[in-house]
C-alpha cells in the first residue's frame, strides 16, 4: 500500500505535457497517458497487461478522468487522473480495483 503512495507522489511530480491542440480547444493525448501508466505502474507492483485512456479529454484544471487498466490475469483496475492546471500536467489520484502488489487507493 505504501509502494502505492509513494507512486502516486511520483507521477504527480511529473510534467506531463500532453495536450494537443485541436479544433474545439486543447486536448489530452491519451496514448501519451496510457504510455507513462503503462510504464509507472509496474513500479508500484502492479503487472500491467495495457491501459486504455479516453481521447477528447478538455484541458480544464482541477476535472477528472478515467483510464481502464487491464491487468495481467484478468483482472481490471480503474486509474483516476486529475488535471492539475491549463498546460495538461495531470497526477494519478487513485487507483481502484487493482489487488495485486498494493490494494487500492481513492485519496
Amino acid at each position: 500500500m505504501r509502494r502505492l503512495y509513494g507512486l502516486l507522489g511520483a507521477i504527480a511530480l511529473v510534467v506531463l505535457l500532453v495536450a494537443l491542440a485541436g479544433c474545439g480547444g486543447t486536448v489530452i493525448d491519451s496514448k501519451k497517458t496510457e504510455e507513462l501508466l503503462e510504464a509507472e505502474l509496474p513500479k508500484s507492483g502492479q503487472k500491467v497487461a495495457s491501459v486504455e485512456c479516453p481521447s477528447g479529454v478538455e484541458v480544464k484544471a482541477g476535472s477528472k478522468f478515467t483510464c481502464t487498466v487491464e491487468l495481467r490475469g484478468g483482472e481490471t483496475a480503474t486509474a483516476t487522473l486529475e488535471i492539475r492546471d491549463d498546460k495538461a500536467n495531470i497526477s494519478l489520484i487513485g487507483l481502484s480495483g487493482a489487488e495485486s502488489g498494493s490494494g487500492s487507493s481513492n485519496e
